[in-house]
């Protein structure tokens, strides 16, 4: 019986939710597996896994393959790195307090970078949220001052207007005392 590391769809349709499972290569995507190692979802940035580390290096050690996708999961957690390394142990190369050192500083700078990544997204966030407020602002004074020179013209119109009543109404007066 060949065994797989694979994913397990779940969730609805356009936000796919996985489930990283050991099961029979013949067995259906979403049907019958042996035992559920973890999930997966692609759906955060970066993506979520939630992978028990042991289960997952245990069935490695056993012969389980693992799918492209389950492949690169599971060397994004470290797990294929620790069995390479666990590989050195028994050919003899190093030894197991070696390789655990050699993990624990790959597992350092492999956190470094997902932080950095982490904090890299959130100040991006804040300044695309400052970049969007200050286009706001902009937008709001440019009408603002629209509004204002539309008000002035108005007024000036207006203040225009009175004045040729006021100058009409002057020269009617004038004409009139000329007729009597």
């Amino acid at each position: 019986m060949a065994v797989k590391i694979r994913l397990a769809r779940h969730g609805k349709k356009g936000y796919a939710f996985y489930h990283i499972v050991v099961a029979d290569s013949r067995a259906p995507r979403d049907g019958k597996f042996i035992e559920k190692l973890g999930t997966y979802n692609p759906n955060t940035n970066p993506a979520t896994i939630d992978l028990n580390f042991e289960q997952a290096l245990g069935w490695l050690m056993k012969g389980a393959q693992p799918t492209d996708t389950a492949r690169a999961i599971l060397s994004y957690k470290g797990v294929l790195y620790k069995k390479h390394l666990l590989g050195g142990v028994a050919k003899g190369a190093f030894s197991e307090s070696d390789a655990e050192a050699k993990f624990n500083k790959w597992l350092g700078e492999k956190e470094g970078k997902v932080a950095a990544k982490v904090t890299k997204l959130a100040t991006d966030a804040k300044a695309a949220e400052k970049a969007r407020l200050a286009a706001e602002t902009k937008i709001a004074e440019d009408r603002a001052k629209a509004i204002a020179e539309k008000k002035a013209a108005a007024e000036a119109e207006a203040a225009a207007a009175e004045a040729t009543e006021e100058v009409a109404e002057g020269a009617e007066a004038t004409e009139a005392p000329a007729e009597e």
